[in-house]
């Protein structure tokens, strides 16, 4: 009989997942999450808050003899990437997430999981209404909208959370503390165009190039896994002086902070091309199969005629973009000198939509050093500029996290680690957008930590959770907690 997720251990925290699992939570669609934990809390006598922004802070008072401790935040996001597969009928506005158990993981059938960062709201949950865990007054901050601009965190305001010690409950390695992490902007770029008439002859196809890994934009972006906006461009151009492929719409990537793994469009060509446009497009997919085949073992590119299309983008501004989208800078630019093994600047090109007069290219780009993470986004304007875009926009910048040598709940931290597993936990920086980077400049006093169970392949429908993971992080956070010093 196969086990259930409530089944597992630690069943409290597995438990509180399976119920996330349940309740629909895509970013800028988390109302009924809210309603979901609002209605939690109250059913459990915990004290809980929800502030302007979407967050919500629950406390408990501290347990017997310990309450001269100092306080402590657990913190989590209450939203997730709402990722599938494109043969997968889901609706993550009202659908419920189908988990299960698959061997020593739990994943999802054809779509994101939700483990980033359910498993660690669950845990913080768990620990509320825990009458086993001794700790001090205790906070647990679920924050809103993290994945699309952090916009929870970006909303708090001073002096609501009383603790000065945060655990972060959102990194995704078991056995590794983070003290840093990479702040990032957003980038939007718009070319506007004349629709011109389909040439008379020609053939209309849709290109669906698909297949591809995808993943989390600064955890995945130094694992050379391939960006479908960019192999799609390059077919393009590949094809353009023989074929003369003009594009009627295109929808390449759909989440700014996930590595995009699929293009669909609709592209006509001269009749007189057919033939040897269906020709080329298998030989590319065979050179992009090659090239990527240790990565992306599942890549392809499909063609289908359909109905002509109405219209399609003019030709000098489809060159253009072609051209931009190809110099764009994309993928790791530099790695940190100190930890030649973590990424410190890279850019994902992960949206291209075209359609309606209008394309419409996002980016995140990312650094860990601000001034990289300026001189990146210089190159994109640089880039788009040359090719006369009609708007460049960088919005929505976020700060990192920089590394505190002296943290008291680091020296903590290590010690728990050292007593229950024998060695030291590895100290890190992740190249990715930790709340921690916002919520450290709204409260400069905080002492902060992340860590979290092993998480693979997130905001990916490849998503999974190792079960053991959760039941170290699980054991590893009581004993944190017990282990906070006095004020």
């Amino acid at each position: 009989m196969n086990k259930r997720i409530t089944d597992l251990t630690p069943r409290e925290v597995w438990t509180n997942f399976y119920k996330l699992t349940r309740v629909p939570r895509p970013s800028n669609h988390e109302e009924k999450a809210r309603a979901f934990i609002m209605q939690w809390a109250a059913e459990n006598a915990i004290r809980a808050e929800m502030d302007e922004a979407g967050n919500i802070l629950m406390s408990a008072p501290a347990t017997p003899g310990m309450e001269n401790r100092r306080g402590v935040i657990l913190q989590a996001h209450l939203d997730m990437v709402p990722q599938k597969n494109s043969d997968k009928v889901h609706d993550f506005k009202t659908d419920p997430i189908d988990a299960r158990v698959d061997g020593e993981w739990v994943k999802a059938d054809g779509t994101t999981l939700g483990a980033d960062n359910g498993i660690g709201l669950a845990a913080a949950m768990a620990v509320l209404v825990s009458k086993e865990v001794p700790r001090g007054p205790l906070e647990v901050l679920v924050t809103a909208t993290e994945e699309t601009g952090m916009d929870g965190a970006n909303g708090i305001q001073p002096g609501w959370v009383k603790g000065d010690i945060l655990l972060n409950l959102d990194s995704e390695t078991e056995g590794e503390l983070y003290v840093g992490c990479a702040g990032g902007v957003d980038g939007r770029i718009i070319f506007r165009y004349s629709s011109t008439p389909v040439p008379a002859g020609s053939k209309a196809y849709k290109l669906h190039l698909g297949g591809l890994k995808g993943g989390h934009s600064g955890m995945d972006i130094n694992l050379g896994r391939g960006n479908a906006n960019k192999l799609f461009f390059r077919l393009l151009k590949t094809i353009d002086g023989e074929i003369n492929p003009r594009v009627a719409s295109l929808e390449g990537g759909n989440m700014r902070n996930a590595i995009p793994r699929e293009v669909i469009a609709t592209v006509t060509i001269p009749a007189e091309n057919a033939g040897k446009f269906l020709d080329r497009v298998k030989e590319i997919e065979a050179v992009f199969q090659a090239e990527l085949g240790g990565k992306e073992t599942s890549l392809f590119l499909v063609v289908e005629k359909t109905a002509l299309p109405e219209s399609v983008i003019d030709q000098r501004t489809q060159q253009h973009i072609v051209n931009a989208i190809l110099a764009c800078p994309n993928g790791p630019a530099r790695m940190i000198d100190s930890m030649p093994d973590t990424v410190e600047t890279s850019g994902n090109l992960a949206i291209v939509k075209i359609e309606k007069e209008r394309a419409e290219i996002n980016l995140l780009l990312r650094s860990s050093v601000e001034s990289a993470r300026d001189a990146l986004a210089q190159s994109v304007q640089a880039t788009f500029e040359l090719a006369g875009a009609a708007e460049i926009h960088f919005e929505g910048a976020y700060p990192g996290w920089k590394p505190n040598p002296g943290s008291t709940i680091l020296q903590t931290m290590i010690a728990v680690h050292e007593k229950l597993r024998g060695k030291r936990p590895a100290i890190m920086a992740v190249h990715a957008g930790l709340e921690c980077g916002i919520l450290g400049s709204i409260y400069p006093n905080w002492d902060m930590i992340s860590f979290g169970p092993t998480i693979c392949s997130p905001h990916s429908p490849d998503e999974k959770v190792n079960i053991a993971s959760v039941e170290g992080f699980w054991e590893y956070m009581k004993a944190t907690l017990a282990a906070i010093p006095a004020k």
